[in-house]
């Protein structure tokens, strides 16, 4: 098998996994599909010395860095408009309070929870996609989850967005 049907097999095996992670951190689904094909263009440059490991951790980690530098620059290619666009559709299962939630934590968070829950990588994964210790993630998390259980939507089952009645 060449380098180039390895890399075409690796994407049709794994893109869609790679996509659920970057929905799961982007919460657009447009960016997250920019998100997927960024990441592969650069695991492609680097594609000769990856494939004989694992390449999908690689992927991955490229993808965390990239949504991290992307949120450090705030992306602004987005050019204002008078008319709203029509709403992106992504999947019921990432609809609804929690994923609201989600949204509202800071980026480091979301990606520790989105790594270690949805994702089900180990501390230590997750340290190292992130660039952290084992400690970081630990606390990352705890705050997280912290911030979940008192979000106003999860505690009273009414969006955070509306005002409750008094």
């Amino acid at each position: 098998m060449t380098s180039s049907e390895g890399f075409d097999a690796f994407v049709a095996a794994r893109s869609g996994r790679l996509l659920r992670t970057a929905y799961l951190l982007t919460h657009d689904h447009a960016l997250a599909e920019d998100l997927v094909q960024t990441a592969l263009a650069k695991a492609w440059f680097a594609w000769s010395r990856i494939e004989r490991d694992d390449p999908e951790p690689y992927v991955r980690k490229i993808m965390v860095n990239t949504y991290a530098s992307w949120w450090r620059r705030r992306w602004t290619h987005e050019i204002p408009s008078d008319e709203l666009p029509e709403s992106s559709a992504a999947g019921p299962e990432y609809e609804g309070d929690l994923w609201d939630a989600l949204q509202r934590l800071p980026r480091r968070q979301r990606a520790v929870i989105v790594l270690r829950y949805y994702e089900d990588l180990t501390e230590a994964e997750t340290a190292r996609l992130l660039g952290t210790s084992v400690g970081t993630v630990k606390s990352q998390a705890s705050k997280a989850v912290a911030k979940l259980r008192l979000d106003p939507a999860l505690l009273s089952g009414t969006p955070a967005t509306q005002e409750t009645p008094r």
